[in-house]
């Protein structure tokens, strides 16, 4: 079942269409409408001409569209009055509400309702055309198909009255609209981190392969610059895509670790590179003299060597709570938000960059009701701190949702370095009608 919420509508005329030819998305269907008693009519049977419009045909998972559904023709009538002085339906006393069924790719309904917007209508003739919107949040990739479903026409003239018209029951209504869903980019959340940052030729150095489908053979491999070293070792994820391994790291040309899926590193199955610095001090010579002589009296000199220590990747977060604006009940909207300012540090000193990745769980607000975390977009921003190496770039404005985005990130480079500062302003997609209450998700950002 679809989450929807109405928007506001009103009594429309038919759409121009050439002559001869069907506007897009017009259908007709039996349809057997029943007054209610005390309308003092009996049910009327007969076509419904329906008109269903969508605002977007080719959305994305977790776009919120917008529907339309136009009762061009219909059997129901205005009711007579019930003091049998005849009279007519006053203006803008008729409200329509109505559903749109969907199937194929997303199934459920959506509910739809117009505004109190009629001319007059004279007694037992027939009603006039409405207009009904409403929203939905397209939740599965591929197409789905929207049919015309039941619609009530509520007159509130001396009495509040409901005439529902249903399909008949020998055959369902078309299909008069279809939209075809894209799902959203995946991002490759790949990575690999390493117990240590440097050490000596030969040392094995321990390595986490992790954001791999569960049971993928894994090379963790050693990286000078774009080509691989010598170094290698091969591993299969386990049950949460991840593999621990030991590398030995033998070529004193290695300057980094990658993981990836395949014959070879590529940037859709492979990890970014983790700096690693293979240091090597090379002794002192030692002057003998020969035993017969005996050296004479010179000066002597000393080499002296400094060693700058590579240190680690790593971020810091201000708080841990984020809580959004309010949005009211009916009309829905943006809940805009900040997220806590995040501060990235990274003092590995080698030449691989780092991303931030963010996804976000569904919104889970009362009774179980959810918001898609598709519906959560965000626009970033990161400042590089004076002296840094690196230049942050933000990552592009768009959807969070469960398979993640970009926060940040800084690239490859023969030194990189620095301090970061990242923030983020953040926007949720409340439909309208959402039922009131506080509704919860987690944000997870990961380093790598």
């Amino acid at each position: 079942m679809a989450v929807l919420a109405a928007t506001t509508g009103g009594a429309l005329g038919a759409p121009a269409a050439a002559e001869g030819e069907t506007p897009p998305g017009q259908v007709d269907f039996p349809t057997h409408c029943l007054p209610p008693q005390e309308a003092g009519l009996p049910p009327a049977d007969g076509p419904t001409t329906a008109r269903i419009t969508v605002d977007n045909p080719a959305p994305q998972v977790g776009d919120t569209v917008t529907v339309t559904y136009q009762v061009l023709r219909t059997p129901a009538v205005a009711p007579l009055d019930p003091n049998g002085a005849g009279g007519e339906l006053p203006a803008d006393t008729l409200t329509p509400t109505g559903r749109i069924l969907l199937a194929g790719a997303q199934s459920g309904e959506v509910t739809v309702v117009g505004a109190k917007r009629n001319d007059p209508v004279p007694a037992g003739t027939p009603l006039p055309a409405v207009t009904m919107t409403g929203t939905f949040t397209v939740t599965a990739p591929g197409e789905t198909t929207l049919a015309p479903g039941s619609y009530t026409l509520h007159t509130g003239h001396l009495l509040e009255l409901d005439t529902t018209c249903t399909a008949d029951t020998a055959s369902a209504a078309p299909v008069a609209a279809r939209l075809t869903a894209t799902p959203l980019p995946t991002a490759n959340l790949r990575s690999v981190f390493l117990g240590a940052a440097h050490g000596g030729p030969g040392d094995r150095v321990k390595v986490t392969a992790a954001g791999f489908p569960p049971g993928a053979a894994v090379t963790v491999a050693g990286r000078a610059g774009a080509a691989e070293t010598a170094d290698r070792v091969r591993a299969t994820a386990d049950e949460r895509g991840t593999a621990l391994v030991e590398l030995p790291v033998t070529d004193r040309a290695t300057t980094a670790v990658v993981a990836y899926e395949g014959a070879a590193w590529t940037a859709g199955r492979g990890s970014g590179p983790a700096a690693y610095t293979v240091i090597a001090v090379t002794p002192l010579p030692s002057v003998t003299p020969p035993p017969s002589v005996t050296p004479p009296p010179s000066t002597g000199t000393q080499k002296v060597t400094a060693t700058v220590e590579p240190g680690a990747l790593g971020m810091t977060q201000t708080g841990e709570d984020i809580t959004l604006g309010a949005v009211p009940y009916g009309d829905g909207g943006a809940a805009p938000g900040r997220i806590g300012t995040v501060t990235v540090t990274d003092a590995r000193g080698g030449p691989a960059g780092w991303s931030l990745i963010g996804k976000v769980t569904d919104f889970t607000g009362p009774g179980g009701i959810r918001i898609p975390g598709a519906s959560l977009s965000w626009t970033p921003r990161c400042v590089a701190a004076e002296g840094s190496r690196s230049v942050c770039t933000p990552g592009s404005a768009g959807a969070v949702g469960a398979d993640g985005a970009l926060l940040a990130s800084t690239p490859d480079a023969p030194l990189v370095g620095g301090t970061f500062t990242i923030d983020a302003t953040v926007t949720l997609k409340v439909p309208p009608y959402t039922p009131p209450g506080a509704y919860t998700a987690v944000l997870t950002l990961t380093l790598s």
